[in-house]
């Protein structure tokens, strides 16, 4: 079985995420979306929050699983018997940093490492412009999933 695996923090899963899964969907077996958690980092929505509002997303795809990690991505991917990672690319600045990343888990583990450029109505969407829009009281409902 190949399996893929789209690791982030997903502090909101945007509609450009969502669009990378679909993307790649046709592409393995299963989808496992993994949500990093880190330690050292703010978050807005609790892993527990994040992990159930994308399974409640992908419900009704077997292919998709989530889960909350907290350890290297490339162990994770090891223990869910991953083949690639899948990485979504908006910019010059995003491709250098999942890259190198890239490499280390390549070093680290064998993992190889799927880039796909963002569609690009999806390129402008981030994570942290979605929750700077939250902080601000702005209707962010246009740049998040909806359920089909």
């Amino acid at each position: 079985m190949k399996t893929g695996l789209f690791t982030g923090s997903f502090d909101p899963f945007t509609i450009g995420h969502q669009s990378i899964v679909a993307r790649v969907l046709p592409l393995f077996d299963k989808i496992v979306i993994g949500v990093g958690v880190n330690e050292r980092k703010k978050y807005m929505y609790s892993a527990e929050v994040r992990v159930k509002v994308i399974a409640e997303l992908y419900a009704d795809n077997p292919k998709v699983e989530v889960r909350a990690f907290n350890d290297l991505a490339v162990d994770f991917a090891h223990r869910e018997g991953g083949w690639f990672f899948v990485k979504g690319v908006r910019s010059v600045k995003d491709f250098e940093y999942e890259r190198e990343q890239a490499d280390i888990n390549r070093l680290l583990g064998g993992m190889e490492t799927l880039l796909l450029v963002a569609e690009p109505q999806f390129a402008s969407i981030s994570s942290s412009l979605v929750r700077e829009l939250i902080h601000f009281g702005r209707d962010v409902s246009k740049f998040l999933p909806r359920k089909r």
